[in-house]
């Protein structure tokens, strides 16, 4: 029974280590959440929790996002740059996720590699958090998925359009697609591929739920007939943003007009889990326009954060 799911103490790292049933649940959690919040409810279920925030990357919605909700939850959090720790100085992952351990009752965190959120996930028995590696966003892919289903109801009968960077968004929701049998297409210039961690459980998972996850270098493609329009940068933090001018120039071809968004369907929703450059991955008409549900899938990190640490720290 879903119902009797237990995520208390488990670790949140990738949505690939999650059923349907369980994405399910977590989503479900989010709404009610959301409405007690809606309602002015108070909803303090971790109250005398404490939580620790690592960020390696610079951050806004993710910041503000996890400290609001954990503040919603009735827990405290503490926020450090890398900088800040003695990681800086050398001090080995291992020891910092062992004297952590110790002080919270759970960790999020915001890195590059994915192998840094696995490795204090091995030395901590308490809950760590994936708030974004290079490899995978998945707590941005429930709050899309929370997004869409408000907007647009049964995932499986739907075609998302993606353009952007082939990197951790985009590789989370091919994940997405591939769980919920959606149909998904992701227009990208030749030879920007995904992960192929990520495309092997993507095949796989295809043949299981009969999702339809295409990569293609033909925009039109993707976006005729589609229910979402997703644009992402072309530059994402990290090892990509060093090929800024290359990839803006590779890239420009794949903008989202008004034009582009005519192929659409005519209630499709224009997303982006920004930050966005204007001008350059969608235009200023798109991102302000009827279409577009940017900032409600902004609120929605909060009200999904909130169901992942309610229902994961013990």
């Amino acid at each position: 029974m879903i119902s009797k799911l237990r995520f208390k103490g488990k670790d949140f790292l990738t949505l690939m280590d999650f059923s349907k049933e369980e994405i399910d649940f977590v989503l479900k959690v989010s709404e009610e959440l959301k409405s007690k919040y809606l309602r002015g409810e108070k909803h303090n279920y971790l109250e005398g929790k404490t939580i620790a925030m690592i960020f390696e990357k610079p951050s806004t919605r993710t910041r503000f996002s996890f400290q609001a909700a954990i503040a919603h939850l009735g827990a405290q959090s503490f926020y450090a740059m890398r900088s800040q720790m003695q990681l800086a100085r050398g001090e080995p992952i291992k020891d910092t996720a062992r004297v952590l351990d110790r002080y919270c009752d759970g960790l999020v965190i915001r890195t590059f590699g994915q192998e840094v959120v696995e490795e204090y996930a091995a030395y901590m028995s308490h809950p760590v958090v994936n708030a974004l590696t290079d490899l995978t966003h998945p707590c941005q892919g429930l709050a899309d998925l929370l997004t869409i289903k408000e907007k647009k109801g049964d995932f499986s009968k739907l075609k998302l359009a993606y353009t952007g960077d082939i990197w951790n968004v985009a590789q989370t929701l091919m994940v997405a697609a591939a769980i919920y049998g959606m149909k998904a297409y992701f227009a990208r210039p030749k030879g920007y591929n995904p992960d192929k961690r990520i495309w092997k459980f993507v095949q796989e998972k295809m043949e299981e739920t009969e999702a339809e996850v295409v990569l293609t270098s033909d925009l039109s493609e993707a976006v005729q007939g589609a229910d979402v329009v997703y644009a992402n940068t072309w530059h994402s933090m990290g090892g990509p943003e060093k090929e800024k001018e290359k990839r803006i120039k590779d890239f420009k071809p794949y903008q989202i007009n008004n034009e582009v968004l005519k192929e659409a369907k005519k209630d499709a929703i224009f997303m982006h889990c920004l930050p966005g450059y204007r001008g350059e991955e969608m235009t200023d008409e798109v991102i302000e326009g009827p279409h577009s549900v940017v900032f409600d899938q902004a609120e929605n990190r909060m009200h999904t954060e909130k169901a992942v640490l309610s229902l994961f720290i013990p």
